[in-house]
């Protein structure tokens, strides 16, 4: 039995599929994107490093094409709730419906209110402004009455008084925890944070990406990795390492368990490394910058191969076409999608640069049975990339609404949109 086996991941990684698209060569790229196809990629089957060469193939940005139509699966439809943001990231929403939109280029957070119900917002304005580049938020308590908006901007966590209805930010923040300059960390690379807390509200996660893409000197201390906390900031200290950018956190609604969405590392070939989605593993270590995926050693750590971590780096349970960029994922925890979509995981793929044959750009669907992860993932909504390969929308948030809703921002043409089961 080989190492990956004695990880002590949450998964094995099995060979057999069953009516699934397994492996890397067999994903092929956005043309054979559809509603319920689904992908299942193993370790066994990853190729070697450098089996293709790294290429730079960032996307063509234009304007939606007359005529475009996003896919999504039978019974369900999808229409576009609200335009003309500036680079809308995150999406949250208030207990009482309200729905929170981070800007974060221009460190602003929008509120948006459908009083009756008919899928467009009559309310949009500035609930905050001022804040440094702003991702990840969150209300606290959890339940109908929260008392503060928590907010990530890109060097600290603080929160705002709030009272469920609140149009604009009663009072001044409240830092609870600094992200730049805390032992080593710095500025700059990977700005995205994300935060959620534990199901009891006891602790709360707040993931930090690299600096780089695979340097380990002394600028990455405390980085790449999950911390946790007190919800008054105090006790900080690692939940988890060697997670190159966790950019989405959630806590699973039954089971309790964190998870997170992580854009690995570049410039490996076009098939590695595989992003993922998985479930986080207090004081886990899962690789990044030497090992990925198990014991695969980087091929550009040779002279400093940290052959004592090998064993101990954990085998992540989703994996994820390689560059996809999986952003925001969340639990759907409404009541207006089918049954069995109920407390499935969603993610939202902003797309790929460093991959001759695009990927990404959709939303995938994880199916989860008792709060488990089967292992694979399925297209949900597709439809963003021309047949030319030009790209109209970048996937980044997720947020599910008070009608059960599942509501998407995309920073490509800067719209969000609405998936309801018809």
């Amino acid at each position: 039995m080989n190492s990956l086996w004695k990880s002590g991941s949450y998964l094995m990684m099995a060979t057999f599929v069953l009516g699934s698209i397994r492996g890397q060569t067999s994903e092929g790229d956005w043309r054979s994107d559809a509603p319920g196809k689904r992908h299942r990629i193993t370790v066994a089957e990853l190729p070697a490093p450098f089996a293709t060469e790294s290429v730079a193939n960032g996307p063509k940005l234009i304007a939606k094409p007359e005529g475009a139509t996003l896919h999504v699966p039978p019974g369900f439809e999808i229409q576009e709730y609200a335009s003309g943001f500036k680079n809308p990231r995150y999406l949250c929403c208030a207990p009482n419906g309200d729905l929170f939109v981070v800007e974060s280029a221009s460190g602003e957070i929008r509120i948006l209110r459908d009083a009756d119900g008919d899928g467009k917002p009559e309310l949009n304005k500035v609930f905050l402004s001022g804040l440094k580049k702003p991702f990840g938020i969150t209300f606290y308590p959890a339940g109908p009455n929260p008392q503060y908006l928590y907010v990530a901007n890109t060097d600290s966590v603080v929160r705002f008084p709030y009272t469920n209805g609140d149009l604009k930010a009663r009072g001044e923040s409240e830092e609870i925890a600094q992200l730049s300059g805390y032992g080593l960390l710095t500025g700059g690379g990977h700005w995205t944070r994300d935060v959620a807390f534990s199901k009891d509200g006891k602790k709360l996660y707040v993931s930090v990406g690299s600096l780089s893409n695979v340097d380990d000197d002394s600028r990455e201390n405390r980085r790449a990795r999950i911390f946790v906390m007190n919800p008054d900031g105090s006790d900080m200290k690692d939940f988890a390492t060697g997670i190159r950018n966790a950019v989405g956190l959630a806590v699973h609604p039954d089971t309790g368990d964190l998870w997170a969405s992580v854009n690995e590392r570049d410039g490996l070939g076009d098939d590695l490394v595989p992003d993922y989605i998985t479930r986080v593993k207090k004081d886990g270590f899962y690789g990044w910058p030497w090992f990925y995926l198990g014991n695969h050693p980087d091929p550009r750590h040779q002279k400093t191969p940290h052959s004592e971590m090998a064993d101990r780096v954990l085998i992540p349970d989703v994996l994820v076409q390689a560059h996809s960029a999986s952003l925001k994922m969340l639990f759907y925890i409404g009541n207006q999608f089918p049954k069995e979509y109920h407390h499935d995981a969603f993610a939202a793929f902003h797309g790929s640069w460093n991959r001759k044959m695009r990927t990404g750009y959709k939303v995938v669907r994880v199916p989860l049975k008792n709060g488990q992860p089967q292992g694979y993932y399925e297209d949900f909504v597709t439809g963003f990339v021309t047949p030319k390969g030009n790209v109209w929308g970048r996937p980044v948030g997720l947020a599910v609404a008070k009608d059960g809703s599942l509501l998407m921002s995309e920073d490509g043409n800067d719209t969000i949109w609405r998936i309801r089961a018809k």
